[in-house]
């Protein structure tokens, strides 16, 4: 709310600062969310789980929590103290992580899991109302975008690390106050806990004076007037929450079975999967979130009619193409190699994604918008992403020898439908945007 004490004069280097921490924050949630795709094939042993039951703890989970909390956590990001709200989430899915590596069965797991989501639920709003407050829309792009680099640099850390630390550890880890534990139990713990130091470093952050807002007060805005302005803006909104949500199921189905599809079709094994195709999401999608910035504010600062727009229409032609061939290579390392163009092209939607919805949505709705965006991302991306691949392996399939078509079909399908949303968003999203600058 407006008028709080303590609030960021904005220079420059600090808002530069306020983005650094926050994308590392994002890093260490990547990190938590992602490490289980290293560990699919031991805890299916351990637990005796299926794909889809694999793809529930991967997806669904997160998906059905963040539903039910992202709505009422954005409209508390657009009313209360949003570094508060980040630092209580931060706590709360760090000690989430850690409960995973004691979970016993397929049930425990999945409620840890779904408290991992909650604590999540709390981030992205929060953190696109801070940046959007910090960075002026000429610059903005650029500054959600390396935000947005926490979800690859999470995601190939908790592949990279995760398979480092494998390495070291045996069959069985001893842990002082828990006992003996399996490895992939263990990870969890190494990788949960220290998101409270990280809790701790975000607390430290001075919460900024809302601007763009309706009322000159930046009041809150009443949810009769909230309801107004979804309706009026239902095309746009509704075509580029859905175009991200298809372009993240495919994301998200990549980023859960690429592993198993290598262990399983070419026979590596986790920790040198863990490290190659950790190390592209980290090049990769790091080349595509800058890059991705970069064109949505050059497009913006030209003038371009439906400039983000576009760009992201391409974005998701390219990876279609790339994801849709890479996993029937025959050679691993071509496989490999078409995984890193799919990365990139996805990584430029992330990117530009949030400054798009930024430049038709006032101050005092973005953090309610940010969250039914998560909303449907969650429920369509995250929930449906990694169950699809599954539910195609385990039923269509029937032999999860055969995932390398599973994997190849959904992302492929997912991505042109978001071509076909953005293309639809086009018109109506440079009618907002010169609506909003009259």
């Amino acid at each position: 709310m407006s008028g709080e004490h303590g609030q960021a004069p904005q220079s420059v280097a600090y808002s530069w600062y306020v983005v650094i921490v926050l994308a590392l924050t994002y890093t260490c949630s990547f990190l938590d969310r992602q490490v289980l795709n290293l560990l699919v094939e031991p805890i299916k042993r351990d637990l005796g789980l299926s794909d889809t039951q694999i793809s529930l703890l991967q997806g669904a989970s997160f998906a059905v929590l963040i539903s039910i909390c992202g709505v009422p956590i954005g409209r508390w990001v657009d009313r209360g103290r949003r570094v508060s709200i980040i630092t209580a989430g931060v706590a709360f899915w760090s000690l989430m992580t850690a409960a995973c590596g004691l979970a016993v069965g397929f049930f425990p797991l999945m409620l840890c899991r779904m408290g991992v989501a909650v604590g999540e639920a709390s981030l992205t709003p929060a953190a696109y109302s801070i940046i959007g407050d910090y960075h002026p829309p000429q610059r903005r792009g650029l500054a959600l975008g390396l935000y947005s680099l926490g979800v690859y640099f999470g995601s190939g850390l908790a592949l990279i690390a995760g398979a480092g630390i494998l390495s070291f550890l045996g069959t069985s880890v001893d842990l002082p106050l828990v006992g003996t534990v399996k490895p992939w139990q263990a990870l969890f713990i190494y990788v949960g806990l220290p998101g409270l130091l990280m809790a701790l470093w975000v607390a430290t952050l001075r919460e900024p004076a809302r601007t763009e807002t309706l009322r000159a007060d930046a009041g809150v805005v009443p949810m009769v007037e909230v309801m107004a302005f979804f309706r009026t803006n239902a095309m746009v909104l509704g075509c580029l929450i859905f175009g991200f949500s298809f372009a993240s199921l495919a994301s998200y189905g990549l980023m859960a079975w690429v592993p198993s599809f290598f262990i399983r079709t070419f026979k590596w094994t986790a920790i040198e999967i863990g490290g190659s195709y950790g190390l592209i999401n980290l090049i990769a999608g790091t080349a595509g979130v800058i890059f991705g910035g970069m064109l949505g504010d050059w497009l913006t600062a030209r003038r371009v009619r439906g400039g983000r727009v576009i760009a992201m229409m391409c974005a998701a032609l390219g990876a279609a193409i790339c994801a849709g061939a890479a996993p029937l290579m025959e050679n691993p390392r071509v496989a490999l190699a078409l995984l890193a163009p799919t990365s990139f092209f996805i990584t430029i939607i992330v990117a530009i994604a949030p400054a798009s919805l930024q430049d038709i949505v006032p101050n005092e709705m973005r953090g309610l918008t940010a969250s039914v965006a998560l909303l449907v991302v969650g429920l369509i991306g995250l929930g449906c992403g990694p169950t699809a691949i599954a539910v195609v392996t385990d039923y269509i399939l029937r032999d999860e020898s055969l995932i390398r078509y599973s994997l190849s079909l959904v992302p492929a399908v997912a991505l042109l439908v978001a071509v076909v949303l953005f293309a639809l968003a086009k018109a109506p999203y440079a009618a907002s945007v010169i609506r909003r600058n009259a």
